[in-house]
């Protein structure tokens, strides 16, 4: 079978479509290389484009036979969607929905989407389960939980068999070290905190140290970008089986706070992190925490890159070597 990756040149979106091989499948990549990189599509065809695009949509879509959708595509700056929700709210819901129109046109009834424990907002209780109650504090998590919601309608009138994996924060790199975390601009934790180590910015910032944490520190689940890959693979294979709709968070359960994670890179990297800290953001709460036990039960999932240090080695690994 053909699956269509979209966002498939970008971080988990390459990382999918790498397993998507190695489990006998043929991963399309449609990408418009905003944030995603060419060099990084290496198992599959490659189509440049833009969901906004619906015509293009539909042609790729039968031109490569698909066969069902991984669908990664999307604007994912919490910070810029608040400012630029017009943005969000285009890229991310309106354009999934000329995507899952051009599903329907062609019979193409499975899809695994890409969601996020933004859906939540501020956590009510931790770790998070996925019948805590979805109150985004963001456009960016409301996007996404438009989404969902479109979905379920969608399944029910159109017979669309679908997958909401809402993960937490997705890190680390390609064990084989064929490809890894390249954003522009980074804002995620683990390659800034290395970034730092290797003298390329000058500190890392800590955004509060009075929460009510072990060490004052904000605490996240940081999940292994090869374990979502891999959970993508095994929730389209169910999905593929006759499963209808899954809606399934993805994390560790465990949490890691800011220090914890400085400390981390520092014993892999034997370098000292130079750190500034500074108040608190808005809207970053003290803990978010998966419940992971549905997707373990539903789908067999377990992260296979669960401790802290592996997945700062592999991040290590790959931001020392020439990146893409």
């Amino acid at each position: 079978m053909n699956i269509l990756i979209t966002g498939g040149a970008g971080y988990i979106g390459s990382h999918t479509a790498k397993i998507v091989a190695k489990n006998g499948y043929t991963p399309v990549v449609f990408d418009n290389l905003s944030f995603g990189h060419r060099s990084a599509v290496k198992w599959g065809p490659f189509e440049e484009g833009d969901l906004s695009n619906g015509e293009l949509v539909r042609s790729v879509l039968k031109k490569h036979s698909i066969g069902a959708v991984i669908h990664f595509a999307a604007s994912a700056f919490v910070g810029e969607s608040v400012t630029n929700p017009k943005k969000y709210f285009h890229n991310n819901t309106v354009n999934t929905l000329n995507l899952l129109d051009a599903m329907i046109e062609q019979d193409i009834k499975t899809i695994v989407f890409s969601s996020t424990c933004a859906t939540y907002g501020v956590p009510q209780r931790v770790p998070i389960s996925e019948d805590h109650p979805q109150n985004p504090i963001n456009p960016y998590g409301e996007s996404k939980l438009f989404v969902e919601r479109i979905l379920k309608w969608y399944g029910g009138a159109y017979s669309l068999r679908w997958a909401a994996l809402r993960y937490f924060n997705a890190a680390g790199a390609d064990p084989d070290g064929e490809i890894g975390e390249d954003h522009t601009p980074e804002t995620h934790l683990i390659p800034l905190i290395i970034d730092a180590a290797l003298g390329r910015r000058a500190q890392i910032d800590i955004f509060g140290t009075d929460y009510p944490t072990p060490d004052g520190t904000a605490v996240r689940d940081y999940v292994h970008v090869n374990d979502l890959a891999d959970a993508h693979i095994r929730a389209l294979k169910k999905l593929v089986d006759g499963t209808t709709s899954l809606a399934l968070n993805l994390g560790t359960g465990n949490g890691q706070s800011v220090r914890a994670v400085i400390a981390a890179v520092e014993s892999i990297s034997g370098k000292k992190v130079p750190v500034r800290e500074s108040g608190r953001r808005e809207g970053d709460p003290p803990q978010l925490v998966a419940d992971a036990r549905r997707a373990a039960e539903i789908l067999g999932w377990t992260p296979r890159y669960a401790e802290i240090k592996t997945i700062v080695e592999h991040a290590w690994r790959w931001s020392t070597r020439k990146k893409l």
